[in-house]
């Protein structure tokens, strides 16, 4: 392995810090490298691997005012290249205008997300106003270009792919709202989907950009109140938002409180409004009171939308007083204490009635499929599975939407993995067939027992015999969530 250290923030943490989402598994990283010819520690780099895998990792360099939550870390990516059997990576913090501001005043400017916004110093951004656009929260590549976002609204700050040379803010996203993380990329028609949701009427909108980044489309969609939308989903001629009953209060709001509370007596709305439409296009459905934070995929089959997702059971659940000072924090990030699972919602257009089913009663989230196959029928998701009571990826899981048993992999004690996308062989043709089991599932390994981070490799089909390539990285890299794949061919730079 060629390793050179690049770059370095000093972190700027409590010498004696004990919190558990900026020590062990989180504990952040400072040094930005380049590493190239990375060591294969087990097995062999398939051949047919063409592409990056991007990790976007809430990284703290200082602490947030007040109480300190893992989505306020700043933004670090973490980037993989495979091409002919090999292998090389880069990281590097995204340099936010949050990130400058407080490097230059050397302590924490804004608070968190759990805190009030009149205790930030300055103004700041997202839908609730007065906090850092982190830019931590999510990464897909779109006209050549790693695109980073934040889940309560910001600016949308561009990247190589490759490099991870810092492109600067995309002006098409530098609006009073911002954009929301997950943005969509349609791979078969090359479109990207956004939204951003506010405190201000009308509460939410969406764009679409077209495959070379220019914006074609945008329109608001009016709520009957404030919302907290945290994903968006596609199909082959509509987009999906949502109205779910777990929102901030406008009378808290008007108080400086942003505290989500759960509806429990109100139904779950989605609107199904095509990719060019406006507030007059938008079909509404109801379904049962739940919260959401990721669909899995949406498709058409005749005149149904298809969308499936991960209900939870109980959005709002109460700390165990067991947990101590940390409770709260942890019940905040329990995909357990949620009872998330994967779902499906059925929404005939002709009738207009919802129909729902339970996908599987193991408790995941985070799924990831084959990015050609985004909108339109498929069979195959990875799904992340966690430490009870802890946000630390503990395996994962292949779920089959066809009704198949899910296939489980799980990590020793101590060791925990990122998002993990299905990545396509690079002469693997678009499967007819709703997909096969011919991909790549590729993902970020932290183990903290050995202080040592890698990249591995597993095969769809064959999941649960594990990982088919183990490749070095340089350091311990920061626990994180979300990724994605990008293939060779959306590597190309945009005009």
């Amino acid at each position: 392995m060629k390793v050179r250290e690049v770059g370095r923030i000093p972190i700027r943490l409590p010498a004696d810090d004990d919190h558990p989402y900026r020590t062990g598994a989180w504990r952040p990283n400072a040094v930005e490298y380049d590493a190239d010819d990375l060591d294969v520690l087990e097995g062999a780099i398939p051949d047919d691997l063409d592409g990056v895998y991007l990790r976007n990792t809430e990284n703290p360099v200082l602490p947030s005012i007040g109480r300190y939550h893992p989505f306020d870390g700043d933004g670090m990516l973490h980037a993989i290249r495979f091409a002919g059997g090999r292998a090389s990576y880069r990281n590097r913090f995204i340099r936010t205008a949050g990130l400058a501001a407080e490097l230059e005043a050397e302590a924490p400017q804004w608070a968190g997300i759990i805190e009030p916004p009149a205790k930030s110093l300055r103004a700041g951004w997202g839908a609730r106003t007065r906090l850092k656009d982190a830019s931590s929260t999510d990464v897909v590549v779109h006209a050549g270009r790693a695109l980073s976002s934040f889940y309560q609204c910001g600016d949308v700050y561009q990247s190589d792919p490759e490099t991870l040379a810092q492109l600067g803010p995309a002006t098409w996203a530098h609006t009073p709202w911002g954009v929301s993380a997950h943005t969509k990329v349609d791979e078969t028609t090359g479109e990207l989907m956004w939204f951003a949701y506010s405190t201000e009427a009308p509460y939410l909108k969406f764009g679409v950009l077209d495959r070379d980044g220019h914006p074609v489309h945008e329109a608001a969609i009016p709520l009957p109140g404030p919302r907290l939308p945290h994903d968006l989903a596609f199909t082959e001629r509509f987009v999906i938002v949502n109205d779910l009953p777990l929102h901030w209060e406008p009378d808290e709001i008007a108080r400086g409180v942003y505290r989500p509370r759960f509806h429990r007596d109100r139904p779950s709305r989605f609107g199904i409004v095509p990719r060019r439409g406006g507030a007059a296009d938008v079909r509404w459905f109801e379904a049962q009171p739940t919260y959401v934070l990721h669909w899995i995929n949406a498709y058409e089959q005749g005149d149904e939308v298809i969308l499936d997702g991960f209900f939870q059971a109980d959005p709002t659940a109460k700390p165990d007083p067991a947990d101590g000072v940390w409770g709260p924090l942890k019940r905040m990030v329990d995909l357990a204490a949620m009872g998330a699972r994967p779902h499906r919602w059925r929404f005939d257009l002709r009738t207009g009635q919802t129909r729902e089913e339970s996908l599987g009663d193991l408790i995941c989230e985070f799924g990831m499929i084959d990015g050609r196959r985004g909108g339109r029928p498929y069979r195959h998701a990875i799904a992340m599975t966690a430490t009870p009571g802890w946000f630390l990826f503990d395996g994962m899981v292949r779920l089959d939407v066809d009704g198949g048993a899910p296939v489980r992999w799980r990590w020793p004690d101590g060791v925990y993995g990122s998002e993990a996308p299905i990545a396509p062989g690079r002469a693997t043709a678009l499967a007819a067939d709703r997909g096969s089991d011919d991909g790549y599932v590729v993902t970020f390994v932290s183990d903290v027992p050995g202080d040592r981070s890698e990249c591995q490799i597993f095969r769809v089909a064959d999941l649960a015999s594990g990982p088919i390539a183990r490749v070095a990285l340089p350091a311990r890299i920061c626990h994180g969530v979300h990724g994605c794949w990008a293939p060779a061919s959306a590597l190309r730079s945009m005009p």
